[in-house]
């Protein structure tokens, strides 16, 4: 007689850390490897804790690492941002919110994941310390301002004039979800933003890397991970996923999880 099988309860915990401009909200999924390296992720402009969805357990799972994600500040359950977001803020949050986080839990070493903007955090993670980040993973990051980025970005704008897909921002980010929206689409679209780059940090980058993106990418082409791939040099493994647009771990997760189990199962 067969049975169906069940899905393990989700044994994640969450806390708050402190920050000189509020709070840090930040969950945890406990690995089975307690000497593994923990993988912290980096949420995209939209993004939040909540929005990683059932991926954070199905990557501890899988690779029996402790998963941590927060909120950055402005996102989610975290403070409100003090003030506009940054044109800075992708290399800015080696230093910010992601400092607190690792201060806070006591990170002497760490794998980064970054999806969208994340994956910049990653690579300037990477960058900036070098002896506590081990490895890094991109998903669908950007590493200039194309126009494609631009026009996709365009599109959602015209989609958020429908005040119920605000509502529907506002469920995982409460009454921040306008600041939210407007630091994405005002950021991406600023002049002042023309000239931002990955390329000045990419050579700096000192550990393995896997860089992931879907051939169909709404806000990046493949020129985007080919030239972080190129940037990073020998360390840096590049996978294209076929017919995926911006979400590969929401698209294709088991082909996603399966690779970097894989990338990780390399790395301490």
């Amino acid at each position: 007689m067969s049975s169906t099988p069940q899905m393990l309860p989700d044994p994640s915990a969450s806390r708050w850390v402190d920050h000189p401009a509020g709070r840090l909200f930040v969950r945890q999924w406990p690995g089975q490897d307690a000497a593994a390296l923990p993988v912290v992720l980096l949420h995209d402009s939209l993004g939040a804790v909540a929005l990683w969805r059932d991926f954070p357990h199905a990557l501890s799972a899988a690779t029996g690492r402790t998963v941590i994600a927060y909120d950055r500040l402005g996102y989610g359950q975290s403070s409100p941002a003090p003030g506009p977001q940054a044109l800075d803020f992708i290399s800015a949050e080696a230093h910010g919110a992601f400092a607190a986080v690792r201060q806070a839990l006591g990170l002497d070493r760490f794998v980064a994941l970054g999806h969208s903007v994340g994956g910049g955090m990653a690579i300037h993670l990477a960058a900036a310390d070098p002896q506590r980040c081990a490895a890094i993973v991109t998903m669908a990051a950007q590493a200039f301002v194309e126009a494609r980025t631009r026009a996709g970005i365009r599109e959602a704008q015209a989609l958020f004039d429908d005040p119920q897909q605000v509502a529907r921002l506002a469920r995982y980010h409460g009454d921040k979800a306008r600041w939210v929206l407007d630091a994405w689409i005002d950021t991406w679209l600023s002049p002042a933003f023309d000239d931002w780059s990955l390329d000045g940090v990419l050579d700096q980058v000192r550990c393995p890397a896997l860089v992931m993106h879907g051939e169909e990418d709404e806000y990046g082409s493949v020129e985007h991970p080919r030239r972080i791939a190129a940037g990073i040099g020998a360390e840096a493994r590049l996978v294209i996923y076929p017919g995926v647009r911006h979400m590969p771990h929401r698209e294709c997760p088991e082909a996603v999880i399966e690779d970097i189990a894989g990338f990780l199962a390399g790395v301490d």
